[in-house]
């Protein structure tokens, strides 16, 4: 059970460093933020609650998994390598494709709220 719990722990250390040093964490901690404000003030359904925090919970794990995958690649080389350059591009990628995801949702939920 100790070492069950403790996993929490460095589960939270891995949140934490992934805020404190992410480079686009902060960008996405800070939208997360501008967008539940924007849901308190537009009043959401608590269905439509559901997807924005499903949503930003994705991309702040989706994040974090992009961060750790360039800390691997640094982790093996500091020489650029084309396939080092390809790991982090792809995991970048993944992390542009559920922005895009999460701006469209994010529109189909306030859009017709504030323009309907």
């Amino acid at each position: 059970m100790k070492t069950f719990l403790k996993s929490f722990v460095y589960a939270w250390e891995g949140i934490l460093d992934g805020f404190a040093h992410g480079r686009n964490m902060k960008f996405h901690g800070l939208s997360a933020m501008i967008v539940v404000i924007a849901g308190l003030f537009t009043g959401l359904s608590q269905i439509e609650w559901i997807i924005i925090f499903i949503v930003i919970a994705g991309m702040v794990a989706l994040e974090l998994m992009n961060t750790a995958v360039e800390y691997v690649v640094d982790l093996v080389t500091t020489d650029f390598h084309p396939l080092a350059k390809k790991a982090k591009d792809i995991a970048a990628g993944s992390v542009l494709v559920y922005a895009i995801a999460s701006a469209i949702v994010g529109c189909i939920i306030f859009f017709p709220k504030w323009f309907g």
